[in-house]
């Protein structure tokens, strides 16, 4: 899948005879954006950014005498006209010089050039930046006819009041099918709100999308699950010791049955439990499981454990039949997540690897960072490779602890999984040198 927050190289006007400004001109000189390099190259990283990350912008100038020679770095913020001057600063003994733009700046698209001495210049560059958009609800599990209320925030709000933001449903077989269910706005400070009730008992995974504008490119929630449970028949009950499961794990399926009186526990009653895949089809039928009996306050129970989310109802076996409710058995991928290391420098980079049970092979997989928000975002998306293994490789643009996680949402077939966080020190500067060889 392609990286959605990619540098991009952009065409934004003719190539300009460019000088290092004077400390005099340099924050009132107009000039024109650079599409080609004369002498100067220019790269950013890391290559992808979540609003507020940190990061480290840098290059080489080229030729001899190349040594303490000044660099001015110009930048456009997205929604404005032109380019202003933000930083200077000077190459160093081989030539390379770098710039840091610190935690809490860029929040939204930008674009850069630098100018050097005797005319030479970079190309210029966009980083795009997606907003931070969080989704929460007060309760992961519900019935049918129930409303259930979804809020959250997009973030930078200011650039994101009054705006539309569509809750959608994942459900595509590798993740990446998803379905616009709700719409809603966003207040001036960025918040927004809806309520929305089922028909049908499932597990659905669920995700806020805000789309993409001049600030920011389309950007997305964390996923959440919410589980949704047909109303008991107060007769035949049927519930789970854990209505989300991780997959093969032991699952007790229990209940009672009562005459028709409400009244009275049936006892020595056979009853047998019936089963099908989630999202099999109502052409599918359910498939008898086992069979055992009532005891004598009413209750039963089976021992179920389920790779892929499952549907099940408990009926009496003999006639006059009677049945339970149906009960949606949510199946939680299994995700394993090791870093290369625990700790890298500002520009360095490290790998985060693992595997997804059952086999994935094809899905969609995602690093998540926490943000400054308190909630998780999609920093990287992956495709989960033949033999259901992933990996990821990130690099690091600010000092600090960074919290990052391995995510797969959910599908028809099973529930999403989180790892869980792992914590990476970040300290120093990767030398200029050692980093991706800036164009």
């Amino acid at each position: 899948m392609p990286n959605r927050f990619a540098v991009l190289a952009a065409s934004l006007g003719a190539v300009a005879a460019l000088a290092a400004p004077t400390a005099a001109t340099a924050a009132t000189q107009t000039v024109t954006a650079p599409t080609t390099v004369d002498g100067l190259t220019l790269a950013a990283a890391p290559s992808q950014i979540l609003a507020g990350q940190s990061m480290i912008i840098y290059g080489r100038l080229q030729g001899p005498n190349n040594a303490g020679q000044k660099i001015v770095l110009y930048h456009k913020i997205a929604g404005r006209p032109s380019f202003t001057v933000i930083q200077t600063g000077k190459t160093n003994s081989q030539g390379y010089y770098e710039f840091l733009r610190p935690d809490g700046i860029v929040n939204t698209n930008r674009s850069w050039f630098v100018v050097g001495p005797n005319g030479t210049h970079s190309n210029t560059i966009s980083e795009q930046v997606a907003a931070l958009v969080s989704l929460t609800t007060g309760t992961l599990s519900t019935v049918t006819g129930q409303q259930v209320v979804f809020s959250g925030h997009v973030f930078p709000s200011g650039r994101h009041a009054n705006e539309q933001v569509k809750i959608q449903e994942q459900t595509g077989l590798t993740g990446t099918g998803w379905k616009t269910i709700a719409e809603t706005y966003t207040n001036v400070h960025g918040f927004f709100s809806i309520g929305k009730t089922w028909r049908t008992p499932e597990d659905y995974t669920l995700r806020a999308v805000v789309a993409s504008d001049a600030y920011n490119v389309q950007s997305f929630s964390d996923s959440l699950t919410e589980s949704v449970q047909q109303s008991e028949n107060p007769l035949f009950t049927v519930d789970s010791s854990s209505p989300i499961t991780p997959e093969g794990q032991a699952v007790t399926l229990s209940g009672t049955l009562e005459g028709a009186s409400g009244n009275a526990p049936v006892a020595d009653t056979e009853v047998t439990l019936y089963g099908k895949l989630a999202g099999s089809g109502s052409s599918t039928p359910f498939q008898a499981i086992a069979t055992s009996s009532t005891g004598s306050t009413g209750g039963y129970g089976f021992t179920v454990s389920p790779t892929y989310n499952t549907v099940y109802y408990v009926a009496t076996t003999l006639q006059p039949k009677v049945r339970s409710a149906t009960l949606f058995e949510g199946v939680q991928d299994q995700v394993t997540a090791a870093p290369s290391s625990t700790s890298s420098t500002v520009g360095g980079t490290i790998t985060v690897s693992g595997a997804v049970t059952p086999n994935k092979t094809g899905s969609e997989i995602t690093l998540q960072e926490l943000g400054t928000d308190g909630y998780w975002h999609n920093l990287q998306y992956g495709t989960v490779a033949t033999g259901s293994a992933y990996s990821f490789t990130v690099t690091f643009g600010e000092t600090g602890t960074t919290e990052l996680r391995v995510h797969i949402s959910g599908d028809p077939s099973n529930i999403g999984y989180n790892t869980a966080p792992i914590s990476i020190s970040v300290s120093g500067t990767a030398p200029v040198t050692s980093l991706p060889t800036a164009s």
